[in-house]
């Protein structure tokens, strides 16, 4: 069997809804970076077997396809898209190293692409004739009793587990300030000119205080913003990672495990324990973790729930200090620890959480 590497990883900028990425389509925003990404390593599009995309909010069809297509990738690349939420663009490298490992490709391109600002309006038709009732989203649990907003579970998590408001505001605060120190622009495709992520500021912890609430302790100022973005991975079976003479990062393994589904914030921590077990790792062998923002409660949650040091969390801040573009958050972590460990070394974790108490991590480490 095969081992699989990682040899290259990079992302657009993420940008808030409704600003610079705004008018850019699903496959506008991928494509560019998927041709930088393959020719980061000499590969020509001829050479990719598959690309792997994950996308919550698109409006259906396979936005995967669509992409390979404007990339210039062969005919016969079919395309992916997968819908887990939030968790689709970490469980995309998962699907592709399987691919790998079986036999099925040698080089696949795996990530996830989302697009606030262009996503589809939906509606619920009347099976009686009425007029189509508009939703924001779909049910993730059969009950509504365990399918609260996204805010309300991340406030009730914050309770359960002690986190005030003070720590998810300090948390916002350093990262905004991680962000801020950190220079991003190896990771970084520019797309239309834009080449930062536009969210990140100066936060002062009296003004994430005066933050308006959302739910109880859950603020503006502790939660991601809706956002742009895109993130891919490129994974090759270690035949191709000879060839081209590049190491990379070796993936050692990952696993979407589902958990309580009105607490979807707590669920990576199961997944990220069993894959460092899987891995006979211990959470102080680990050099970084990019652990999702989604709410700065959830990050604290999983980063306690692990044990792992929160000074190796995030060194180049989290989703509150750029947004959060759903389906392509996973692999925009993904993204950042791969450059993160290129530069320091050793093995690290990515982790996020889905709605429906959904948790997926990935480990890899320099090879």
């Amino acid at each position: 069997m095969t081992g699989v590497k990682i040899v290259a990883a990079l992302r657009s900028a993420v940008a808030p809804r409704g600003g610079a990425l705004a008018r850019l389509d699903l496959h506008e925003l991928a494509s560019p970076v998927l041709r930088s990404l393959i020719g980061a390593v000499g590969l020509s599009p001829d050479d990719v077997d598959e690309v792997v995309l994950g996308n919550a909010l698109g409006g259906g069809g396979n936005p995967a396809r669509m992409v390979a297509l404007a990339a210039g990738l062969a005919e016969r690349v079919a395309g992916l898209s997968i819908d887990r939420q939030c968790c689709g663009g970490l469980d995309a490298l998962v699907i592709s190293s399987t691919m790998i490992t079986s036999g099925l490709a040698d080089v696949v391109v795996a990530g996830g692409v989302e697009s606030y600002s262009r996503r589809p309006l939906r509606l619920r038709t009347d099976p009686d004739g009425g007029e189509p009732v508009a939703y924001d989203r779909p049910p993730f649990a059969p009950w509504p009793a365990l399918d609260p907003p996204m805010d309300a579970a991340a406030d009730a998590l914050a309770a359960e587990l002690g986190i005030t408001r003070e720590m998810q505001d300090l948390w916002a605060v350093e990262s905004h300030r991680k962000a801020r120190a950190a220079d991003l622009a190896a990771e970084i495709v520019p797309i239309g000119g834009v080449d930062r992520d536009s969210f990140t500021r100066d936060l002062p912890l009296r003004l994430a205080a005066r933050a308006p609430s959302l739910a109880g302790t859950i603020t503006a100022a502790n939660s991601a913003v809706a956002a742009d973005g895109v993130g891919l991975c490129l994974l090759v079976s270690d035949r191709v990672s000879a060839r081209i003479k590049c190491k990379g990062l070796t993936y050692r393994g990952g696993i979407t495990l589902g958990g309580r589904p009105e607490r979807p914030g707590a669920a990576p921590v199961v997944a990220m324990k069993r894959v460092l077990s899987n891995a006979g790792l211990s959470p102080d062998e680990l050099t970084v973790a990019e652990i999702m923002e989604a709410f700065a409660a959830q990050a604290i949650a999983c980063t306690r729930g692990v044990g792992i040091d929160p000074a190796i969390v995030n060194p180049g801040g989290g989703a509150l200090a750029r947004g959060h573009p759903i389906g392509a958050s996973g692999a925009i972590n993904a993204v950042r620890l791969f450059h993160e460990l290129q530069r320091r070394g050793g093995t690290g974790i990515a982790a996020i959480a889905a709605a429906g108490g959904l948790g997926t991590a990935v480990l890899m480490s320099l090879s």
